[in-house]
């Protein structure tokens, strides 16, 4: 293939990625995105096998065919409240990718007894360091999503120095493989394991509640390597999609720290969430009582409200009441109220959670609005309706400096005339404190598992 035709189409191919992620910017048009981002990996692809030494295209198919029947699988198959270990996986899929890419790389040249030039042995051992960390780093945080080991912190004496060292050790390892002639294997393996193990080390600190940033940040590592292999094996559109990927990642991880009035380096290495409960960080429920209401009471509340908003949390994923939720906001329109449903950024287990959940339950775009746009009418609604949200509505963010989570952007549902929580119970949110929100005056309860309950409302709703 001509080379000007191959960085044609490289061009239009990174020109799909880029229009691809704008689009990715509004529920409205994020479909539309994804689509167009898909052609555009596709014509890399094809331009890929075209023009670049392929060994077997036998193999190269009988991989195209078990990725797309294991992708569609998994796409049919796995569950929208599944779907942050989903992304987890892939995430360690992407740092695998470019760590057999790099270490095959340096393998080949290894064995063939080749010199390779000094920015390509970097790009190299940085291909292997950032994907291996990636891998295993999303391996754990699966692990925690999917419940296999403990969401709480996992910490230890003198943690981040074990970390440094490995780190440190990774990097010498790296240059005195790079500076040595000989063909040395062990080097590279012990980088390979050593980078295994800082990605254990590196997610293992990190509570539940930060997940959401966990996430995107593994999303951005996976990009990173991803740009690392491009320079290794020299293919343009890898590095410009690495490069996308990457930073993109990195911005929206600032965006949800930001949300949560906390620091990147507080996310990685602050264990939030390890001893908030033991200090008892907030304020003590000691003498407080909740009141509980049944769903008919709370029925007609939301049946001759005219403005509902509805706080959707982790709970509503677990419980999957997606579907009933708006079935609810369906008959609490048929009956001439409003209802929005308010969008915290780090609600649930992933970016975005929230807004995949209710547009799988077809709930229309423009009735999702971000924390900064809903806030203000919330002194306005008439009830403001939480379902699993826990720490995105504890008013403690507000008023008590005591509390770990103080200085956190909420959404303000404590301002509504009326709120109703559907809960299972009284425990804590990933931070471990009370949630002051429950013993507001204002505040009423309804116990029980979310999609349930939702359906009991709907029943009485419609008896009305």
């Amino acid at each position: 293939m001509p080379a000007m035709v191959e960085q044609l189409g490289y061009l239009v191919a990174a020109i799909c990625f880029i229009l691809g992620l704008k689009r990715l910017n509004t529920p409205a048009t994020a479909r539309s995105g994804n689509q167009i981002s898909g052609a555009g990996m596709l014509l890399a692809i094809v331009i890929t096998l075209f023009d670049r030494a392929i060994l077997s295209y036998g193999v190269i198919v009988a991989g195209l065919l078990v990725g797309s029947v294991v992708g569609l699988w998994t796409a049919r198959a796995v569950k929208m409240t599944s779907m942050p270990q989903m992304v987890a996986l892939l995430n360690g899929m992407g740092g695998a990718a470019s760590l057999v890419v790099g270490g095959a790389e340096f393998l080949r040249a290894e064995l063939l007894g080749e010199q390779l030039p000094m920015e390509t042995g970097v790009s190299i051992a940085l291909a292997i360091l950032i994907g291996a960390v990636t891998l295993s780093g999303s391996l754990v945080a699966w692990a925690k999503l999917q419940e296999v080991m403990t969401g709480k912190p996992i910490t230890f004496p003198a943690q981040q120095a074990v970390n440094a060292l490995i780190f440190v050790a990774i990097l010498a390892l790296s240059a005195y493989q790079l500076a040595t002639p000989e063909a040395l294997l062990w080097p590279f393996y012990a980088v390979c394991a050593l980078s295994l193990l800082l990605g254990v080390l590196l997610v293992i600190p990190i509570g539940g509640a930060d997940m959401p940033v966990v996430i995107s940040l593994l999303n951005s590592y996976s990009g990173i390597a991803a740009a690392m292999t491009g320079f290794v094996i020299g293919n343009t559109v890898l590095i410009i999609a690495g490069a996308l990927v990457g930073s993109s990642g990195i911005i929206l991880s600032q965006i949800m720290c930001k949300a949560m009035n906390r620091s990147l380096a507080n996310v990685l290495f602050g264990a939030f969430g390890s001893t908030a409960g033991a200090a008892g960080g907030g304020r003590s429920a000691e003498g407080l009582t909740v009141r509980s209401i049944s769903a008919e009471d709370a029925a007609v509340q939301l049946a001759y409200a005219r403005l509902v908003v509805v706080v959707p949390g982790y709970g509503m994923a677990v419980a999957q009441a997606q579907q009933q939720v708006r079935e609810l906001a369906d008959l609490i329109e048929k009956r001439g109220g409003e209802v929005r449903y308010a969008i915290h950024p780090v609600a649930g287990r992933m970016p975005g959670h929230m807004n995949v959940l209710l547009a799988e339950a077809n709930v229309p775009y423009d009735k999702l609005y971000d924390m900064d746009d809903i806030n203000p009418e919330f002194e306005r609604a008439d009830v403001a309706l939480v379902i699993g949200a826990n720490d995105v509505v504890n008013p403690a963010a507000r008023t008590e400096p005591s509390s770990p989570i103080y200085g956190m952007p909420i959404l303000d549902a404590d301002r509504a005339r009326s709120v109703i929580v559907l809960k299972r119970g009284m425990s804590a949110g990933f931070a471990g404190i009370e949630n002051d929100l429950f013993y507001n005056p204002r505040t009423s309860m309804l116990f029980g598992d979310a999609k349930g309950s939702v359906s009991r409302l709907i029943s009485e709703v419609k008896s009305l």
